[in-house]
């Protein structure tokens, strides 16, 4: 499996947003990034995917995304396609922290901060149980939803 690497570098000047008045706009591509982020995973049979709305709360993200895979290969597998299929729609992570270990993968799209986990690094690091006030967005269930291919996966056989 081939994996992109990402530098680690501090978020551009352009992008810096000033955190205590989220613009709606923002917010909005924001949540788009995240539902796109969601898909991917779900499309790599990611479990227990979550978006947390941490807008206002915080001055790294908007959203966080967060996920599950059975292995540290399968983590990989979903960090990549997530990292593949969010860039092809015009957002470029500027950070990929955790791979090749691939326990927990983490995604820095400036606004949406995607994390894949290994079920017990999701226990240990409970991050559902920190954000347990924040609003969850609805992700849709895989059916019915468009796959990597652009697909319905209620058609496919």
């Amino acid at each position: 499996m081939k994996l992109r690497k990402v530098k680690r570098r501090s978020r551009p000047r352009s992008v810096r947003h000033d955190r205590r008045q989220p613009s709606a706009a923002r917010v909005q591509d924001s949540r788009q990034v995240a539902l796109l982020a969601a898909q991917a995973g779900l499309d790599k049979k990611a479990s227990g995917v979550e978006i947390v709305d941490v807008s206002g709360k915080v001055d790294y993200a908007d959203y966080l995304v967060l996920m599950t895979g059975q292995s540290d290969r399968h983590v990989a597998a979903i960090a990549q396609s997530v990292d593949e299929f969010v860039s092809r729609h015009g957002h470029d992570a500027i950070s990929v922290e955790g791979l090749p270990k691939a326990n927990w993968v983490l995604i820095d799209f400036v606004d949406v901060v995607v994390h894949v986990f290994l079920e017990e690094a999701r226990s240990l690091y409970d991050l559902d149980g920190l954000w347990m006030d924040a609003r969850r967005v609805p992700v849709p269930d895989a059916e019915g939803m468009p796959t990597l291919r652009g697909e319905s996966s209620a058609g496919e056989s």
